[in-house]
């Protein structure tokens, strides 16, 4: 039987209300990732000798290291490594906490009550709001931004509170806009620097705001770190818990998918406050039975070698000047960011003499349809575009030719800002 077929059974009426009850699969909204989806499938159809140009990968477009693929293989073999792990091995506990001390001087922690391993990052921030939101509750997000841990507050009955992100705001919330009444229901507060989509960093002094915010309204703290190694020009790896009084209010989560081309690995973990650590490691082990130990001690290899992360961070860094250099030629204006590897672009209002763009999304559409360049709209705060660094090229010649084949195609039309 077909999808459509079900939907007359009594299977459509038993859905839980939180993915839309009845009317589940009914809803006829296109999510904005399907929509690029099919645009690249026309584009190719349309021009099937024609390069597409992925500028939209939000993951790594190398493997991981040779070293930390040779651990993998040595540990997978030992039959001590073949058991469940349940929520850590010390090994990777330990690595975890030598490497925030190396890679960004946080000290002190504690890698047996102030560490669990996680399953990746999106389980970690899938999980968190059962450890804190009721009924009522409120979760604190900024857009644009990553929605699973909003999208989890809803799922337990709770309610999530936007903040908007703006260029004049250098990207970082402003937590005093936050209403009283909306501060006094809110159970966390979730951050992510470098960000994910603007490429912002953020400061010590902006975090050392958080702290102060967070003690005062007593709000857990929520710091999602993929990209806090990924680094550029100078600025040093910055984590929410080097910031005096951090460990006090919150976790923060780090992932090596980006940091160490791990992405297909899912293995990160959480850090923090000994009491959350606790917390999430009891609702963890009731929702996974951990990760595979030879990917542990993989990872662990890795965080003990954080030139990988530095050679990772002088690829992108070459790429985002490259492709800051074209896109300003043609006209944007576009800011190298300080970390991560994503650059946020103000989409064009159209192009001259002909189509207008209402919406980042539009601006997306087209240079997907015309130019066979593939990139994330953004318009939650004003019309934006993503573009990732993580496009598919081996060596610099390559990365040099895929900047210059966007020039290229770009060059035709003049746009207007």
């Amino acid at each position: 039987m077909s999808i459509e077929q079900y939907q007359n059974t009594f299977v459509q009426q038993v859905f839980a209300d939180r993915i839309g009850g009845a009317n589940y699969g009914k809803d006829t909204n296109i999510y904005k990732f399907e929509k690029i989806k099919r645009a690249k499938a026309a584009a190719r159809q349309a021009f099937p000798d024609v390069e597409l140009i992925d500028m939209g990968v939000g993951e790594p477009d190398e493997m991981a290291d040779a070293g930390i693929v040779a651990k993998l293989a040595e540990e997978a073999a030992k039959p001590e490594n073949r058991g469940y792990a349940d929520n850590g091995i010390p090994e990777f506990k330990a690595a975890a906490a030598q490497y925030l001390a190396d890679v960004f001087k946080v000290e002190g922690i504690d890698p047996t009550t102030e560490i669990v391993h996680s399953i990746g990052s999106k389980p970690a921030l899938a999980m968190l709001p059962s450890v804190f939101i009721n009924p009522g509750d409120v979760a604190i997000l900024t857009v644009p931004g990553y929605p699973v841990l909003g999208t989890h507050t809803k799922y337990v009955g709770g309610e999530v509170h936007n903040v908007q992100l703006t260029q004049e705001n250098d990207f970082l919330p402003d937590l005093e806009s936050i209403p009283a009444d909306i501060a006094k229901r809110a159970k966390l507060l979730y951050l992510n620097y470098p960000n994910n989509p603007t490429g912002a960093s953020a400061t010590p002094e902006f975090f050392a705001k958080v702290v102060e915010w967070a003690k005062a309204n007593e709000v857990i703290v929520v710091h999602d770190a993929p990209y806090a190694a990924l680094t550029y020009d100078g600025l040093k790896p910055l984590s929410f818990l080097s910031t005096p009084g951090a460990k006090d209010v919150g976790i923060e989560l780090h992932s090596l998918s980006k940091s160490y081309n791990m992405t297909g690995w899912r293995i990160g973990f959480v850090a923090g406050n000994p009491l959350i650590v606790k917390a999430f490691s009891d609702v963890k082990d009731n929702n996974d039975s951990g990760q595979f130990i030879a990917i542990q001690k993989a990872a662990a290899y890795g965080l003990a070698n954080p030139s990988i992360t530095e050679q990772i961070a002088d690829k992108y860094s070459r790429r985002h000047d490259m492709l800051v250099a074209a896109l300003n030629e043609l006209g944007f204006t576009a800011t190298k960011p300080k970390g991560s590897f994503f650059l946020y672009v103000q989409a064009p209002k159209g192009i001259k003499g002909g189509e207008a763009f209402g919406s980042g999304e539009a601006f997306s559409q087209f240079l997907i349809r015309e130019k066979l360049i593939s990139t994330v709209p953004w318009d939650d705060a004003g019309s934006f575009v993503r573009f990732s660094v993580t496009f598919e090229a081996k060596g610099e010649a390559e990365e040099k030719r895929v900047i210059q084949e966007i020039k290229t195609r770009l060059s035709d039309v003049e746009f207007e800002f």
